[in-house]
Order: C-alpha cells, then sequence, then structure tokens
C-alpha cells in the first residue's frame, strides 16, 4: 500500500503532501458537454481546469464525479413531447429541470475535459446512469435517498471537510455540497474553482442557502 501511493503521486510535490487526511477535493462534473462547445456549456467552464489541476497537489483525497446518463434518460426535453429546455416537469422524486441531452454515456461529450488531470483520483463517480432518476449531487441522486457510494467512502476514509470544485456552481456543485453538511461534514467551496449556469436568478439562491447551512466560500489561494 505505501509502494503503491508513492508511485501515485510520484509526478506531484511531495513536500505539499498530505494535506489532513481528514479534508477531501470533490471534483464536480469537468466534462466536454459542461465546457464550451458542449451540450450544456456552463459559461467559462473550462477555466476551472487549471485551477482545479494546481489544487490536485495539495490533497490526498481526490474525487471525481462524472455525468453519466443513457440515451432517452429522462430528464432530456427530448423525452417529454412537448418540452423544450430548461422547462420543468413534476416527476414522482419531485420538481425536474429538463436539459438539452448531453453527457450521454460513452460519448465525446460525456468524457473528462483533456486537459483535466484524472491520474491523481482515488474514486470516479458516475451518476445519473439510471433512466429514471437525475442525480445532481455527488452523495445522492435526486430523490435524496439513493446513495451513490461517496458517502461510504467519505465515512471508511475519515474524511471531514470535504472541498468543492467543478460545474455548476449553482447545480451539482451546490447540491453535492449541501448534502455534504446534511451528512455532518465541514464544506468549503473553492469559487474560483467553480463555474455557474446562472438560470433565473439560481446563483444567488444557491449562494443564500449554502451561507445559511454553514457552507465557506473561499478562492483557492486561501484554502
Amino acid at each position: 500500500m505505501a509502494f503503491y501511493r508513492m508511485e501515485r503521486f510520484k509526478d506531484r510535490d511531495m513536500a505539499q503532501l498530505p494535506r489532513s487526511e481528514e479534508d477531501l477535493l470533490l471534483v464536480i462534473d469537468v466534462q466536454n458537454d459542461f465546457c464550451p462547445g458542449g451540450a450544456l456549456a456552463v459559461p467559462d467552464g473550462n477555466a476551472v481546469v487549471p485551477v482545479i489541476n494546481g489544487l490536485q497537489r495539495e490533497f490526498s483525497h481526490i474525487a471525481l464525479t462524472q455525468d453519466w446518463h443513457p440515451a432517452g434518460h429522462r430528464s432530456f426535453a427530448s423525452s417529454h413531447s412537448g418540452k423544450g429546455p430548461f422547462e420543468t416537469v413534476d416527476l414522482d422524486y419531485g420538481t425536474q429541470v429538463l436539459w438539452p441531452d448531453h453527457c450521454v454515456q460513452d460519448s465525446i461529450g460525456a468524457a473528462f475535459h483533456s486537459d483535466l488531470e484524472t491520474v491523481h483520483a482515488n474514486m470516479i463517480i458516475r451518476k445519473g446512469y439510471r433512466r429514471g432518476i437525475d442525480s445532481y449531487s455527488a452523495f445522492f441522486e435526486n430523490d435524496q435517498k439513493t446513495p451513490t457510494g461517496l458517502s461510504g467512502y467519505v465515512r471508511d476514509r475519515g474524511v471531514k471537510h470535504v472541498f468543492l470544485s467543478g460545474l455548476a456552481t449553482d447545480f451539482c456543485v451546490f447540491y453535492s455540497a449541501m448534502d455534504a453538511r446534511k451528512l455532518g461534514l465541514e464544506v468549503t467551496v473553492i469559487e474560483d474553482a467553480c463555474r455557474a449556469i446562472d438560470l433565473e436568478g439560481s446563483l444567488n439562491a444557491a449562494w443564500e442557502a449554502m451561507a445559511a447551512a454553514g457552507i465557506k466560500r473561499a478562492n483557492s489561494d486561501k484554502i
């Protein structure tokens, strides 16, 4: 095990490691479809990549999430006759925003951004792969009860503080941060390592809700 860990980090600055073994860097959905030119592009989404790559050199616990939808997913507007992208429908697990088809399994759009470093990740969580339910959070699907498996990793590895980065601040980063708090974890959103969709004021609403939940907000040079 010690040999494995040394091999994993051999191309990183060992003087910077480890950050506390209780800290996890959680990288949310840095995929082609969420970057400029993608099917559901987040404005300036690719700008998070160099920031996240730099942050990875400071953490020994790193987890990535990857939206991984089957074709015809229930969250796609194309799956609902007469509905368009960004409209909503009421489903059995609550209100669902309908999205353009995106991050379809094995597509180029579902792949991680080519410049994102993934070799250091301890875990990759694929979410949204069940056709009938969307999954914003890294911890639970949108029914708020179906786990992704990340909470088990956090528990078993003794993680106490989750640092969030990725796309998008007001959706998957937000839901992941709120669920982490519900699990009793300390949470910091790294603002310059995230970008937002900001759909009808969703960004301000997300920041207000996160502040009320005790979630911290900081830039990468302040953590």
